[in-house]
This record gives structure tokens, C-alpha cells and sequence, in this order.
């Protein structure tokens, strides 16, 4: 792979920078430039990251990383890559898992709850509408007039593709940390600003050459199911756009039938429509394949890789 540093928007290139007992103090760091002070972390332990129901058929939540802090708070870190429509939803759900696990089983208790934190790091936008577009969303529960009625459960989402200052332009700790995350696989250094202890130890651990082998054929896996995805996307809204064609060109071909076309011009239509759309098809399949090996040529991918798992020869490759 060309890219010196690993991409953290993948699973495995997330959990590397956070979530593991060697990259402790780079979550902690990361936590404390987004929470509140009387919330900021010492230290704090990783707890399973899957949570069941209480019984069989209650669903499970499966987080990122999930860990707690050294006074019972609860934190929830998620990296979100692509757009999901319910997400909101999802935040709420998986936040309500380390709430009732709160609960004191087998004597009394008065209801008394830690805090709770749910932290996303979004690749994509939700707010879609110029006047609510915000960088760093901030969520708690307030009454009708505004006024914090809860401070316990709150939401922080971070939109990424919002984020777009330079380097000379970095201010606060938060402005560092938006940089490292958004444009590390771009990286061939550690920039100038970001030349201490804490990110020098972020870039050691996100170095490519750093990693043992077994390491690095789990990144390599973790990249080509990211293109796995894509693929898997696009090639849904493909089918679905061909089938919402044919179904409007069986529906004009009925009406062309009705009005009295001769059988022998329909038989010429549907023979020319049959050929039309296998080689749509087959260009379709193609272009498909070259859009997967570009995003693999983007992420820096080795080319002879890229050739092996899409089929093209490394001189189409090239030209991409």
C-alpha cells in the first residue's frame, strides 16, 4: 500500500488510534477536547463493546468503542462513514444500552444515574439545510424554553465534511484533532502544528511500515470491505434505476401494442431492447469496476493488488 498512514474511517484503523490499552491516552486525549470540564477524563477502562438484551429476543447493540471513566461515566465512541437515514435513531438506541445497565440488580436503588456521552464521528452531513449546518452539534435535554433539563445523557456529533481549515488556520485542541482525523491518509509527515508528544504517538501508531504483518493483512481487509460496500451500494442503485426503466418501457410498449403496432415491429423493438440492455449491462459492469479500482487507486492501494481483485490490468489501472 502506498499511503503512509492507515484511513481511519475503517474499522480496524479506528480502533487502532482508539481502541486499544496501547492507545489509551490518545481516546482520552481525544475525549477531553470535546467534553465538558466536569466531565474530562484521567483514566477510563474499555468495556465489551456488545451489549445484549435481557432476554433472547431483546435486540443487541454493538458499538465501536465503548468505555468508562474513572467516575462511572459511560462514553460511546462511533465512526460513521457513510450516510445512514436512521442514525439519530441508532445514536438513541445504542445509548440506552449503558443506562439500564446502570441499574442495581438484587437490592434497592434509587434510580441515581452517571453520566452518559455518545460521540460520532460522521463522514457525511444530516444537516442538509444551509442555516442548521454546524460542524460540532452539542446535545442535551431541554424544556420548551431552551433551558437544560437534563445534563446526564448527551450527544455530540461531529460532521466531518464541515470541517476546512488549513493548517496556519488550527487554533483549539478540537481544530487539531478534526485535521489528524479528516486528512491523515493524505499525509506523507507529521505537519508542523501537530508536532507533539500526544499526535507524534497517533502518527507512530497510524504508520503503515509500523505494522506487524498479521496487523496489516487485517487493514488490508478492513480497506476492501470499505470497497466492498461501495461496490455493493452502487450496484444496488444501478439495478434499481434498470429496473424502474424496463418497468416504464414494458408499460410504454403495452400502450404502443394497444394503439395497433404490427407484431413484427414489436418483435424488433423487444429484439433491440434485449441487445441495448446487455450491453448497457455489460458497459455498466465495467464502469462499475473501474470506479471501485479509482477509489482503490485514491486510498493508495498497491496496484498490482488493485489488478488481482477487480480484474483490469494494471496498465487501465494507470490510466485511471
Amino acid at each position: 500500500m502506498n499511503a503512509r498512514y492507515i484511513n481511519p474511517y475503517t474499522d480496524f484503523g479506528f480502533k487502532r488510534l482508539f481502541g486499544e490499552e496501547a492507545s489509551k491516552d490518545l481516546l482520552i486525549d481525544f475525549l477531553n477536547a470535546f467534553l465538558p470540564a466536569k466531565h474530562r477524563v484521567k483514566t477510563l477502562e474499555f468495556r465489551n463493546p456488545e451489549q445484549r438484551g435481557e432476554v433472547v429476543y431483546h435486540r443487541k447493540a454493538v458499538y465501536d468503542i465503548f468505555c468508562e471513566g474513572e467516575n462511572g461515566e459511560h462514553f460511546i465512541v462511533e465512526m460513521q462513514k457513510a450516510e445512514q437515514q436512521w442514525f439519530k435513531d441508532r445514536a438513541v438506541f445504542l445509548s440506552s444500552f449503558p443506562i439500564r445497565d446502570q441499574a442495581e440488580r438484587g437490592k434497592g436503588w434509587n434510580f441515581q444515574l452517571k453520566a452518559v456521552y455518545f460521540i460520532a464521528i460522521l463522514g457525511f452531513e444530516y444537516d442538509k439545510e444551509e442555516e442548521r449546518r454546524k460542524l460540532q452539534r452539542n446535545v442535551t435535554l431541554k424544556d420548551q424554553d431552551g433551558d437544560l433539563f437534563y445534563d446526564k445523557l448527551q450527544f455530540i456529533f461531529l460532521q466531518m465534511p464541515l470541517f476546512n481549515k488549513t493548517e496556519s488556520e488550527l487554533e483549539t485542541r478540537q481544530d487539531k484533532w478534526y485535521y489528524f482525523l479528516k486528512n491523515l491518509p493524505d499525509f506523507s509527515e507529521i505537519p508542523a502544528i501537530l508536532r507533539e508528544p500526544i499526535f507524534e504517538r497517533a502518527f507512530a501508531i497510524a504508520e503503515v511500515s509500523n505494522m506487524a504483518k498479521d496487523d496489516l493483512w487485517r487493514y488490508e481487509r478492513s480497506m476492501i470491505a470499505r470497497w466492498d460496500e461501495y461496490s455493493i451500494m452502487t450496484t444496488a442503485i444501478e439495478k434499481g434505476e434498470a429496473r424502474g426503466e424496463a418497468r416504464g418501457e414494458a408499460r410504454g410498449e403495452a400502450r404502443g401494442e394497444a394503439r395497433g403496432r404490427a407484431e413484427g415491429e414489436a418483435r424488433g423493438r423487444a429484439e433491440g431492447e434485449v441487445k441495448g440492455r446487455a450491453e448497457g449491462e455489460v458497459k455498466g459492469r465495467a464502469e462499475e469496476r473501474a470506479e471501485v479500482a479509482r477509489k482503490m487507486k485514491q486510498e493508495g492501494l498497491d496496484i498490482t493488488l488493485i489488478a488481482k481483485l477487480t480484474g483490469l490490468t494494471e496498465s487501465d489501472i494507470e490510466q485511471l
